[in-house]
Parts: C-alpha cells; sequence; structure tokens
C-alpha cells in the first residue's frame, strides 16, 4: 500500500503514513495495514524501535469521513475491537515525529507512542466530543492524563482545542521541538540511540512502566523482581556485562 510505507534500516523501523493530499487521514484500508505494520516491527528480532512519522508536513488527520460515512456502527467499531491498542501493544519502544496535524486518531496514535518529537508546526487535537464520540482508542482518556496531567487533559479533551508544539514541550507531551527540516533527523537519532541497547530489557522496562500505572507498589515491585531474575539470565545481560569489560561496543541479539 502506497498510503502506508514501511522500512527497516539499523535495527529501527520506520512506519510512514504517506498521504498528504488528505494530510494524513487514514482509511479503514490504511488502518489495517497500519496495524499489521506495527504487529511485524513487534515481531521482528531484527527491530529494536519503532519510528511512527508522516511526510513533511503532514501526519494523521484522524479518519478519513468519507470512508467512515459508508459503513455501518458495527463496522466502524470492529477495527478498534483490540483489548490494548497496537502501538501500546507493540513490546518494543515506539516514537513518534510529528510534523503537522494529528487529529483525532492522529492524536491517538500520537498518545499512544512512548515518546513524542515535534515539528514547530505540529498540532494536537482530540476533537471527538465535537463528533459526539469519545477518545476512540482509550488513549486520550487514559494514557493522556497520566502523560500532562488530569486537568490539562480535560480541558483538552472537553474543548477540542490544539496543543501546539511549545506547550506540548512544556507539559512533557513531547520531548522536543525542532524546525520541520530537523525533525526526521532528531528523531532517527533518539531511535538509532535506544536501539543501541538491549532489546530484551527494553522490552521488559516498557511493560514495566505501562503495567504499573494500573497496579499497586508492592505488586510493581514483585514484577520488577520477576523481570530483573529474567535480565540476568539473558544472554543480553552477559553481553552488556562482556562489553562493559572489554571497552567496546556492546552486540545485543534480545535473548
Amino acid at each position: 500500500m502506497q498510503e502506508i510505507r514501511y522500512e527497516v534500516a539499523e535495527r529501527v523501523a520506520t512506519l510512514t503514513i504517506d498521504r498528504p493530499a488528505k494530510r494524513g487521514a487514514m482509511t479503514y484500508a490504511m488502518l489495517e495495514e497500519f496495524t499489521a505494520r506495527i504487529d511485524e516491527a513487534g515481531h521482528d528480532p531484527e527491530v529494536a524501535v519503532l519510528l511512527v512519522t508522516g511526510v513533511p508536513g503532514s501526519f494523521c488527520a484522524g479518519i478519513d469521513l468519507a470512508d467512515l460515512a459508508g459503513r455501518s456502527p458495527d463496522e466502524r467499531g470492529a477495527v478498534r475491537s483490540r483489548e490494548i491498542p497496537a502501538l501500546m501493544e507493540c513490546p518494543k519502544p515506539v516514537l513518534c515525529a510529528v510534523d503537522g496535524m494529528a487529529v483525532g486518531m492522529g492524536a491517538e496514535f500520537a498518545t499512544q507512542a512512548d515518546l513524542r518529537l515535534v515539528s514547530t508546526r505540529a498540532r494536537f487535537r482530540w476533537n471527538f466530543v465535537h463528533r459526539g464520540l469519545v477518545s476512540d482508542t482509550g488513549a486520550g482518556s487514559w494514557l493522556l492524563p497520566r502523560q500532562i496531567g488530569t486537568p490539562a487533559a480535560l480541558r483538552l479533551l472537553y474543548t477540542g482545542d490544539d496543543l501546539g508544539a511549545d506547550e506540548a514541550v512544556a507539559l512533557g507531551f513531547a520531548v522536543s521541538s525542532h524546525a520541520p527540516e530537523e525533525l526526521p533527523d532528531a528523531a532517527r537519532a533518539l531511535a538509532v540511540k535506544i536501539a543501541t541497547a538491549s532489546p530484551f530489557a527494553l522490552a521488559r522496562t516498557k511493560k514495566l512502566v505501562l503495567d504499573g500505572a494500573g497496579i499497586g507498589m508492592a505488586d510493581h515491585v514483585a514484577a520488577t523482581r520477576e523481570a530483573l531474575a529474567e535480565c540476568f539470565a539473558s544472554e543480553d545481560h552477559a553481553e552488556g556485562v562482556a562489553s562493559f569489560l572489554e571497552r567496546r561496543p556492546a552486540r545485543f541479539t534480545g535473548r
């Protein structure tokens, strides 16, 4: 599918929404391909990090309403029937680089990512209440308050107002803001840097952080001990120690 591009280099999978004429609005066919590629990255041992982005000046303006209008209510909800949104379920670190509008579903995609980098022209808009809907993947209502605080999240969800690049950084929603022409290199540099770490440890770190939002401290400590025991027994841990002692870059395998 030309509108959804996928490539892997330097252990980074880049998933690009390429439909600038519609500002990245997703048809149901695009969404199925997008989700399949996320799953592919999650299961590929050659991928350590997933980077989601759009083409210059564009990210995702939500679902294509022309495509949506011809579908029954059951069809409209079926594509969102996964228990956990795909980007959150992906065991690999997920970065999102936004250069343009991230509206509705596009804002949800960005919220589902672990880290967000933006250009100065990025705008996020959770406009679901103006379509008679709630945040459609649950990311806006579950993740966003944890990322920026409940009052700030509710203001955006209630009003549908835009969140610009500067405020996104100030609230901690985005890690950094860049000139549009500098964003791709900045996002790739961060993705490649993260990809040098142990995939085995990265996956467990992501799971501990996301699961930790819904459990008590004692349960979280128990889960941490279990993950740490797995890490101690892993080939990646042995390689991490050996590379330090031998003063060389680590060659992690994710095992």
